[in-house]
């Protein structure tokens, strides 16, 4: 018998910030239908104004974005950053990874990001949230 996770996944507020229109609304369906709230913004200046306001359990960053990147955003969000953060970004190289890491990000992918990975981060995130 496969051992489970005696703590249910619980479903998330996730805030994905990623320019590209198609992978952004990849993302947030997948999200979505799994039960998950769903909030987006296409650039740094927009996720900045948004993302205090929506208490988010995962942030989901593209790393190259119109007006700045990931690893920015990471830094001028401050406390107000959701308590699960992953990068992302077609860029994979050991010094990426490692900045990504510095900024306060969990994990750093490289695209294209599959379903089954997206899903393995919201069972991560979900583990970490405080039982009711």
């Amino acid at each position: 018998m496969e051992e489970t996770s005696s703590k249910p996944i619980c479903p998330l507020r996730i805030f994905i910030v990623e320019n590209h229109k198609d992978t952004l609304s990849c993302f947030a369906l997948h999200f979505e239908d799994g039960g998950n709230q769903v909030f987006s913004a296409t650039s740094v200046a927009e996720a900045l104004k948004k993302i205090p306001a929506e208490h988010c359990h995962m942030l989901l960053s593209d790393i190259g974005l119109p007006d700045g990147t990931g690893w920015e955003l990471m830094e001028r969000l401050g406390p107000a950053r959701p308590p699960f953060a992953v990068a992302m970004s077609g860029f994979g190289m050991n010094a990426d990874e490692r900045k990504s890491r510095a900024a306060g990000f969990r994990h750093h992918l490289v695209k294209p990001v599959t379903p089954d990975k997206l899903d393995e981060l919201v069972r991560e995130a979900s583990a970490e949230l405080p039982v009711a």
